[in-house]
């Protein structure tokens, strides 16, 4: 059946709700900005509150007559070539633990890229699913992960042919993007699903230029932030089916389990806008972004002390295989300050945040509704920053391990070191010791250390020094990391 995508059905409903003048007796308490502070309405300013619907009994009937989410689900498939879409107001944190627990349950193996996001590590605390960690493929040059080969996952298959199904990550938050087409091939030569956590790729399907979108390359589930390269709101995120090797109800159901029994009509509206955004005007607005990325990639390059990592740097053999130009990731190692100092100093004199910022690197994130006046101030802010960056304090450099030295043992599976009892140790007396804490450094939010990880010296001096010289450690009971949180002897 053809499908009109001109149609937005939450938007239109959220219209015909006002038109009709509701007045509900019903949560939300503010009664459509009546009660919300005046400070309040007049810095969030009254449209969010007249957003702010309930979705059943308020957007739509209080049996869901009208199936006004289910067709907006329906369009969002239609348009990225998926089976079924599902709609999530909790993020890609939560969609990514609903995919995972459709896939194995408590006991069962899943294989996992190490590289994976801090909410897969929940997800495996939360179902006691034991990860088969796959390596990335380190860059040790540039001190960089790149997706895992499907040649990584074809290996840990055969040593563990009881995995119920694998999970890769791509885009990486750098741009670099995995084989997803070989590592679904591998998956489904023995009939288990592969689940991507594309989170960083909501675009892709709207973009021949783009790398290739995980329904595209055939993964099973893919799990997309509508917030992150698209128009959505935050929390908005979308994930998608296809096949029959992961059930439609059980999906449904563990995103039931998980998802909020409130969710936001307006993330509901912000996704499906967007949607209806991508199809009608997407190709231009990509092509005008990429185009726009390309300029600004040139003219930074051009910038004394900047180089912008590029295809040439990040794929080829035991590297990544795609790359999404979007991200403006700029290695700022010869100006001898780290991305941390860089990105504080950008925000403190000229307002610029930036995407991510690590040890080495500073990354501007652009997508569509990025023009010439956005990235002029950002192209000023960096001239400028490359002329001052001789007269800024060095700072403490962080101590970043080879790849050899930054995995450390998984002794004990993630849930049960996170439930044990634990003891909080002075760092010095660390090593040796089982974590009972995630440690990400934010953003990216990738662990650094897992629950069920023995600490080992060299990972410990990493992140020690990378608090030193400005990381942002946001998850240990010690943010200072003058402690560590351990499994108790």
């Amino acid at each position: 059946m053809q499908m009109n995508h001109e149609e937005a059905p939450v938007l239109d409903a959220l219209a015909a709700y006002h038109k009709r003048d509701e007045l509900g007796f019903s949560p939300p308490g503010h009664k459509q900005a009546r009660g919300a502070a005046p400070e309040v309405r007049a810095v969030l300013g009254d449209a969010v509150f007249l957003g702010d619907v309930l979705a059943s009994g308020g957007l739509d009937e209080r049996r869901m007559k009208s199936r006004v989410l289910q067709r907006a689900e329906g369009l969002m498939a239609d348009a990225v070539h998926a089976d079924h879409a599902f709609f999530s107001t909790c993020g890609s944190s939560l969609s990514v633990k609903a995919a995972m627990l459709s896939v194995a349950s408590h006991g069962e193996k899943i294989l996992v890229g190490r590289d994976a996001h801090k909410s897969v590590i929940s997800g495996l605390i939360l179902s006691g699913v034991e990860p088969v960690w796959i390596e990335p493929r380190w860059d040790a040059e540039r001190h960089l992960a790149h997706p895992p080969a499907a040649a990584d996952f074809e290996k840990a298959f055969s040593e563990h042919p009881d995995a119920k199904g694998a999970l890769v990550t791509s885009p990486t938050p750098y741009g670099s993007t995995a084989d997803l087409r070989a590592i679904a091939d591998v998956c489904h030569a023995r009939s288990r699903p592969l689940v991507v956590d594309e989170a960083w790729g909501a675009h892709l399907p709207f973009h021949p230029d783009l790398p290739t979108w995980a329904m595209d390359a055939g993964a099973d589930v893919c799990v997309t932030s509508i917030h992150k390269m698209g128009s959505g709101l935050e929390q908005g995120s979308v994930f998608h089916l296809q096949g029959d090797l992961i059930d439609h109800d059980t999906l449904a159901s563990r995103a039931d389990l998980l998802g909020t029994t409130s969710p936001s009509v307006l993330l509901y509206a912000g996704i499906d806008g967007w949607r209806r955004q991508m199809m009608l005007d997407g190709h231009a607005l990509l092509s005008r972004a990429l185009d726009l990325a390309g300029s600004v990639r040139r003219q930074i390059e051009e910038i004394d002390g900047m180089h912008v990592n590029d295809r040439a740097d990040f794929c080829g053999p035991g590297a990544a295989t795609g790359f999404d130009p979007l991200p403006v990731v700029i290695d700022i190692g010869e100006l001898g300050v780290t991305g941390y100092r860089a990105a504080d100093w950008l925000r403190g004199q000229h307002q610029v945040d930036a995407h991510l910022m690590d040890h080495r690197r500073v990354s501007a994130q652009l997508t569509h509704a990025d023009d010439g006046a956005t990235t002029g101030r950002l192209l000023t802010a960096l001239r400028d920053f490359a002329r001052r960056a001789p007269s800024l304090p060095r700072g403490p450099e962080v101590a970043v391990p080879a790849p050899s030295e930054l995995r450390m043992a998984q002794v004990r599976l993630p849930r049960d070191a996170y439930f044990a009892p634990t003891e909080d140790v002075p760092v010095e007396e660390a090593a040796g010791r089982i974590s009972a804490e995630m440690v990400t450094p934010y953003p990216p939010g990738i662990p650094a250390v897992l629950p069920g990880e023995q600490l080992t010296e060299p990972v410990l001096r990493y992140l020690r020094s990378g608090l030193a010289a400005g990381m942002n450690l946001p998850d240990p009971a010690d943010p200072e990391l003058n402690t560590v949180r351990v499994c108790a002897e």
